[in-house]
């Protein structure tokens, strides 16, 4: 066997099993989808048609026995979100921490608890998606296949797969499920690597359609409708969405930084409860248009037109409110599905305000703020372009989708700065994740890439001193530290360059700069690097707490972590 031979049986061999466990991981993605959706089913069906029978209580033609089922729901998963605070909310941005940070490492513990919680809370009737927590089951279900994996970037890999099978079993929908997976969490994706994921997405929308049977669907009612017309109302659509996008997240981080306060004056059972009291009541007076639960309901009747503009913006306010109090007070459960119904509704009604002036179809501006208001939030367009093509069965809405959607991402984008709905929550732990761009220094800790053993001179030194180890080491800059070997200043050659042969018996103290920026070793080597580029400083000091040098980083370090991040994204 030649040379030639030997690498092509080499390649094939790694690739079957690379692409073998990825299907291994879209069959245990769907298969987790698949135990969530029917587990969803099982508590909807004991709270709604168990439990509300035996509460129901009906004053003025309204049940208030409905403000009972998210109470209990609150009560039953109280303990779990209390002792595992990881459970709370959507669990993207925990996905996006275990792949860029932790090497892919999620716990399929947390996936068995995160199916529990997002259950009982979607069953009782918070208004949360299931998608979010599909995802994250579905990648911690493959994190823990991915561990006996050698390579780190191979486990992220697999646990992203995860989350794509998760988000494909979950809709029906594998190219968006991939694309999910590649906006929002495989930031940086080298292209030959992008296979494994859409391999295991379509696997996870096989197995869910095999088992369930229940391809998810949108009503529509042109598939040969002409959207061109109104391109110049999808764009102002998109304007409004995108502002209304971003000011939505905001004021869900400002709602969860309200029961912070609040559980600090009280347990976080109270904070639990006063949520659930809150969507009790929206839910309440809304019951059967989907304020409860996931909502694909109340999606599909605003797609046949059966609401009036009046009970649209009624419909979107209450969402948003009741989704708020859901996640902000602990609730598992994710933000997908509440902004495609927010969207829906919103794109509904501007449909009808612009259909009293111009021809305008109102599922088409619907499908339209569906996709505006999710890439306003989540900063993934593509995304839901795509979903919203694989749902509909059709292209025709294809422009106004588009154009709204990527209209609605650029204008929130302006307020966001390279943040979304699901990064804020890591930037606020002092995690910094930029969506749109790859994430490779971010992932770098300065400890990691530092010279510990650095060369360093002392504050009373003469100047000519400072030469002799410059030229002796080849560094152009050097920390000056003082007796308890504090850092005090830096000193680099465009500081003695040119100085008189009188000057050079001075102490360093006397020239060295006393204005200069420091690292701590547990900041990220593109914090090193911002630092060095703004202070024309091509080496920092790395101090510890009471400042005392513990070591350096340059440029160069910097760079070299770089190419070899470059180098360990490619698999093979």
């Amino acid at each position: 066997m030649d040379r030639g031979e030997w690498d092509l049986q080499r390649y094939v061999e790694k690739w079957s099993v690379l692409l073998g466990i990825a299907a291994v991981a879209g069959l245990v993605g769907g298969l987790g989808a698949i135990a969530f959706r029917l587990l969803i089913e099982g508590f909807h069906s004991l709270f709604f048609f168990k439990v509300l029978p035996a509460v129901s209580y009906e004053v003025g033609g309204i049940n208030l026995g409905y403000i009972l089922l998210p109470v209990l729901g609150a009560l039953l998963i109280a303990p779990l979100v209390k002792k595992y605070p990881e459970l709370r909310g959507n669990g993207v941005p925990e996905v996006i921490e275990g792949v860029i940070f932790k090497s892919g490492k999620i716990g399929a513990k947390l996936a068995l608890l995160k199916t529990i919680a997002t259950a009982i809370s979607i069953g009782s009737g918070a208004p949360l998606g299931r998608e979010g927590p599909a995802a994250f089951i579905g990648a911690a279900l493959d994190s823990a296949l991915a561990e006996k994996l050698p390579k780190p970037q191979a486990r992220k890999l697999i646990t992203t797969c995860g989350l794509a099978a998760g988000i494909a079993g979950t809709f029906n929908t594998p190219l968006a499920g991939a694309m999910f997976a590649l906006e929002v969490i495989y930031m940086g994706a080298i292209t030959i690597n992008l296979v494994p994921i859409f391999v295991s997405a379509i696997i996870g929308n096989a197995i869910t359609l095999v088992v369930l049977h229940q391809p998810a669907r949108f009503p529509i009612l042109n598939p040969n409708i002409s959207v061109l017309e109104g391109l110049p109302f999808y764009f102002i659509l998109g304007i409004i969405l995108g502002l209304i996008g971003y000011a939505y997240t905001r004021a869900l981080y400002m709602a969860t930084d309200f029961f912070d306060a609040f559980s600090d004056r009280y347990s976080f059972e109270i904070r639990l409860l006063v949520g659930a009291l809150g969507v009790g009541l929206i839910g309440m007076l809304l019951p059967s248009q989907g304020i409860f639960g996931i909502g694909f309901g109340g999606i599909k009747e605003a797609l046949l037109g059966k609401f009036t503009l009046e009970m649209l913006i009624i419909l979107a306010l209450a969402k948003m409110t009741a989704t708020l109090l859901a996640i902000s007070s602990g609730f598992s459960g994710g933000i997908f599905a509440p902004s495609l119904f927010i969207g829906t509704m919103l794109g509904s009604a501007f449909g009808m305000v612009i259909s009293h002036f111009a021809h305008a179809n109102v599922e088409a501006y619907a499908l339209a703020g569906m996709a505006g208001f999710f890439s306003a939030a989540t900063q993934a367009p593509l995304t839901q372009i795509i979903m919203i093509t694989e749902m509909s069965g059709s292209y025709a809405y294809s422009p106004a989708v588009a154009l709204t959607s990527v209209v609605a991402f650029i204008t929130a984008r302006v307020f966001f700065r390279g943040s979304s709905i699901y990064t804020i929550k890591l930037e606020r732990r002092g995690i910094r994740v930029k969506t749109g761009r790859p994430l490779l220094l971010e992932t770098i800790v300065v400890h990691e890439i530092m010279t510990d053993e650095a060369v360093k001179i002392h504050m009373k030194r003469p100047l000519m001193e400072v030469e002799k180890v410059i030229a002796s080491t080849g560094h152009d800059f050097l920390p000056v530290v003082d007796d308890e070997g504090r850092v005090v200043g830096i000193i680099g050659v465009p500081d003695i360059l040119g100085k008189p042969t009188s000057l050079k018996k001075l102490p360093v103290e006397r020239v060295m700069r006393r204005e200069f920026v420091v690292v701590n070793p547990n900041e990220t080597a593109q914090d090193a690097l911002d630092k060095i580029l703004m202070n024309d400083q091509n080496l920092l000091p790395v101090v510890d707490n009471e400042r005392k040098l513990i070591g350096v980083v340059t440029k160069k370090d910097i760079y070299r972590a770089y190419y070899e991040a470059i180098e360990g994204m490619y698999l093979y």
